[in-house]
């Protein structure tokens, strides 16, 4: 049965209720105690005689007679003296009794009165965090998600509770600050391309020139193709965020080979004289293939691309994970770990041809992620990055299956 009601005022009617239940049982049971032994103790009281008075002499049998009238026999008068004990004892119990029930009922109404007053204390005390919690939750929106419950208590299931609800805080503020990071980082990449594309149409086709227009038309299909490839990229972001649809074994290890052979012969590498190779052992992991291709090509093409004339990139599979390590410019540590956000660049965005969108890690972090893998990033001391990727371990029975290509 549910009391109305706050949660205070249930819990003081229960911790009240209680401790006046305990009260009223522990005095019923002194009254019970008491009256049960009461008769036999006033009783003893009353016809013990003590042994220093001494008992009246019995009259003589001359004595009454010459008074005219026959005396009390000893048997009437043992009688009259217990009839007299019986009536005192039992006016005597009637009357202790009536007293102890009296103070008992007066002692349990002001125990009632202190218990529940005590139980209102203590479940203010009790549900002081709670308050606390619910305060805050009230005053939180996404203009102050920097503040924190900061409960001062002993430990115990309410310190944890709030100490959980400000980690939990800590992480929404997180991905607020990154959606807001992200929406504005995607407004800004969309409205570049869109400015060009409007000024090439403005100006550059303002004119009679074939050479201009067929320059200026190149130029917009390039743009759309960056914005293409920026649309793929955060429907891609958005799509590995949400999880994995389907699994399937993939061997990772042919999957690299692949791309690391097609990433050499590009266009970009032949040109800048790069060379991509490939060492690996075989490795099978359970995840979506399409998606692990993904992840293996945005890794060797990045390398490719932020790469110096003459380098070369290197992919190892091995010990449950995927390496791609390649040569270039010097990466400062420090922003090593931002690289895995949206739209970060170790360069200003020049909107040159082959540039990537700044999505590339963000997208093989997030796809790591919705295969149980962690993807880990450092500087190498002579120039360029190693990207390493880890899976976890296979499950037993699964078995390694062909490579899909990209649908």
């Amino acid at each position: 049965m549910r009391l109305p009601g706050g949660e205070r005022a249930r819990l003081t009617a229960l911790y009240g209720g209680l401790l006046v239940l305990a009260g009223a049982m522990l005095i019923g049971l002194i009254n019970f105690l008491v009256a049960q032994g009461l008769y036999t103790t006033i009783t003893t009281a009353v016809a013990r005689r003590p042994a220093d008075i001494p008992s009246e002499p019995a009259p003589s049998p001359n004595a009454s007679a010459a008074l005219g009238h026959p005396g009390p026999t000893p048997v009437q008068r043992d009688q009259e003296a217990a009839e007299a004990i019986r009536a005192f004892t039992q006016a005597a119990e009637q009357a202790t009794q009536n007293q102890l029930l009296t103070i008992s009922l007066i002692t349990l109404a002001v125990f009632a009165i202190i218990s529940v007053a005590l139980a209102w204390w203590m479940a203010g005390r009790v549900l002081r965090p709670v308050g606390v919690i619910t305060r805050t939750a009230q005053r939180l929106s996404g203009e102050n998600l920097h503040e924190r419950i900061a409960l001062d208590a002993p430990a115990g299931e309410l310190k944890q509770l709030a100490d959980t609800f400000d980690d939990m805080l800590d992480r929404m503020e997180h991905l607020v600050g990154a959606q807001k990071r992200f929406a504005a980082n995607a407004a800004h990449e969309l409205r570049t391309p869109l400015a060009v594309q409007r000024a090439a149409a403005e100006i550059g086709l303002d004119t009679t020139d074939s050479a201009a227009v067929a320059r200026i038309r190149r130029k917009l299909i390039q743009v759309a193709d960056d914005s293409e490839r920026l649309i793929e990229g955060l429907l891609l972001l958005s799509v590995t965020d949400e999880g994995l649809e389907r699994r399937e074994p993939v061997d990772l290890a042919a999957l690299a080979r692949t791309v690391a052979t097609e990433c050499g012969a590009s266009k970009d590498a032949r040109a800048r004289g790069i060379t991509v190779r490939a060492c690996t052992v075989p490795l099978g992991v359970d995840g979506d293939p399409v998606l692990l291709a993904h992840l293996v090509r945005n890794l060797v093409s990045n390398a490719v691309r932020y790469n110096h004339e003459g380098g070369h990139v290197q992919v190892d599979v091995h010990d449950r994970a995927l390496t791609v390590t390649n040569t270039g410019p010097l990466v400062p540590p420090d922003t090593v770990p931002y690289l895995f956000e949206p739209f970060r660049r170790l360069r200003e965005r020049l909107s040159g041809p082959g540039e990537g969108v700044g999505l590339g890690l963000s997208i093989v972090a997030s796809i790591a992620r919705a295969h149980g893998a962690q993807a880990h990033a450092e500087a190498n001391p002579d120039g360029g990055l190693t990207v390493r990727v880890t899976f976890g371990k296979q499950p037993a029975g699964s078995a390694r299956g062909a490579v899909r290509s990209p649908g």
